[in-house]
């Protein structure tokens, strides 16, 4: 087979989810933020959240797998993010030191300031929790270029809050993924009077969770609305609430699987499965209203693949949450009008 025919042969079998080395939405892989306008990154990170099956690590490479079938054009926006902007796969943040939280966290931001020293704009695959505060730290607040020097406005999908000021660490971790919410805010990395926590749920734990849920994270600031309300206002009049939370403030979206109903998710670290959460329908539609925001970053966490069920279908969901996710930040940059 000549050269000419082997590179043509290559290139019919891109379209293959089995074919090749898998990246992220069969991205080229390239660990170069500067090449990019956005940067798909895995962080394989469980020691944030030690209350848990700590299998979060594994998230990255599965939504790599399941993520080569994927169709690289959006329906609903009507634009293919992957030709709008350039998208790699940089791989995954490296860390030594997988078992110290601590150091995590410190190697987890040192990375992402390489993206923010850039301009490009991340969406990252977790990993526990813990992961989003050092990500915010790189990318938000002041001497930040992706934020303009500014805390970001946080747009939070989960059914905890993880604004857990009242306990000093959670079983060693100090910035872990029950406080990430709250030292952001003190750190100047999130807005908190234009940040909003959307579809918490569940019972509370007893004497450590005192109050009514979103206690802690109202006194910071955030606008709570827990799943119940969401239930009441539905998708649309959510949305809105967002958008005018927001404005045109840059934003960072993350999103926990535990937020999704565990009929959809039942592959995530802390299940809630006395609660309904949103289905597939309502959490992709809230997330396209949000287009034409300025969204600088985003990420999806607390995939457990060690639980989930044979044919995948919780990394199946952060593959979809991923795909919109780096939607709204490619029709951004597209310019692409709202």
């Amino acid at each position: 087979m000549s050269g000419s025919e082997m590179e043509q042969a290559r290139n019919s079998a891109q379209s293959w989810y089995w074919w090749g080395i898998p990246t992220l939405f069969r991205c080229p892989w390239n660990e170069d933020p500067s090449a990019c306008d956005i940067a798909l990154v895995g962080v394989p990170h469980s020691s944030g959240n030690g209350s848990t099956e700590r299998d979060q690590h594994l998230g990255p490479r599965a939504v790599r797998h399941v993520s080569g079938f994927y169709r690289r054009a959006h329906g609903v926006h009507g634009f293919a993010p992957f030709e709008a902007a350039r998208i790699h796969d940089l791989g995954d943040v490296p860390l030594p030191e997988a078992m110290n939280n601590e150091a995590c966290v410190r190697d987890i931001e040192a990375f992402y300031r390489r993206l923010d020293a850039a301009g490009t704009r991340p969406v990252s695959i977790g990993g526990d929790h813990s992961i989003t505060g050092p990500i915010l730290k790189a990318v938000a607040g002041p001497g930040r270029k992706l934020s303009g020097g500014k805390p970001a406005a946080l747009i939070h999908f989960d059914a905890h809050t993880d604004s857990y000021e009242n306990m000093p660490h959670w079983l060693g971790a100090r910035r872990s993924a029950a406080h990430w919410a709250a030292y952001t805010v003190r750190e100047a990395a999130v807005d908190a009077a234009h940040s909003i926590q959307i579809g918490m749920r569940g019972h509370p734990s007893g004497s450590i969770h005192q109050g009514k849920v979103g206690s802690a994270s109202e006194a910071l600031g955030y606008k709570v609305v827990p799943m119940n309300e969401f239930e009441e206002l539905g998708i649309a009049r959510t949305v809105e609430l967002i958008r005018s939370r927001v404005g045109d403030r840059p934003a960072y979206i993350t999103f926990d699987l535990d937020s999704l109903d565990p009929s959809v998710a039942p592959g995530v670290s802390n299940l809630e499965p006395g609660f309904s959460g949103f289905t597939i329908r309502e959490a992709t539609r809230l997330l396209q209203g949000l287009k034409g925001l300025d969204i600088i970053g985003a990420d999806v966490v607390c995939l457990m693949p060690t639980k989930d069920s044979p044919n995948q279908i919780t990394a199946q969901m952060a593959m979809v949450m991923m795909f919109e996710l780096t939607s709204l930040v490619a029709f951004r940059l597209a310019g692409l009008a709202a």
